[in-house]
């Protein structure tokens, strides 16, 4: 991931404690396991789950990875409680991700409305294992995918 010292600035200025990322990862991945399993039997469960976590994804892609809800609640109940972060990550790379999470949910919705079970099942669990890989080792895809495109679009200017 792009990591830094916690006293150099992101070009863009703005930081997020990667603590973070992973606690929201973590959330995610519950919510979208929910959504998961529930699709076939309960499909009205797992729009309400899809679209919860669509909401969130949006709302970190758009407004940026600290005014998420789980972002928020991060910053209020469990940092607090922590030592400071070692690092700080430019929030960039997590943002860009929020917006791919937020491809995926909205494919499962379609897929979901629609009665295109595999469909909405591919796009969850897609974005489950995304999320399941932030959780537990810390690795970001859409970051790396963000950061992917810079070093190409960079290189093709």
């Amino acid at each position: 991931m792009s990591s830094v010292p916690v006293d150099t600035p992101a070009p863009s200025g703005a930081q997020v404690d990667p603590r973070g990322l992973r606690f929201a990862a973590a959330l995610t991945s519950v919510v979208l396991a929910a959504a998961l399993l529930t699709s076939a039997p309960a499909r009205e469960v797992a729009i309400v789950l899809t679209a919860v976590q669509a909401v969130v994804f949006a709302i970190g892609a758009f407004l940026g990875v600290r005014h998420s809800p789980y972002g928020r609640l991060f910053g209020r109940l469990v940092r607090p409680r922590l030592r400071p972060p070692h690092e700080l990550e430019d929030a960039r790379p997590p943002q860009f991700a929020q917006a791919v999470g937020l491809a995926f949910t909205v494919v499962a919705l379609i897929g979901l409305a629609l009665d295109l079970q595999v469909l909405a099942l591919v796009a969850l669990a897609f974005a489950l294992v995304a999320a399941l890989l932030n959780a537990v080792v810390g690795f970001c895809l859409g970051c790396e995918m963000y950061l992917l495109l810079r070093r190409a679009t960079a290189s093709a200017a």
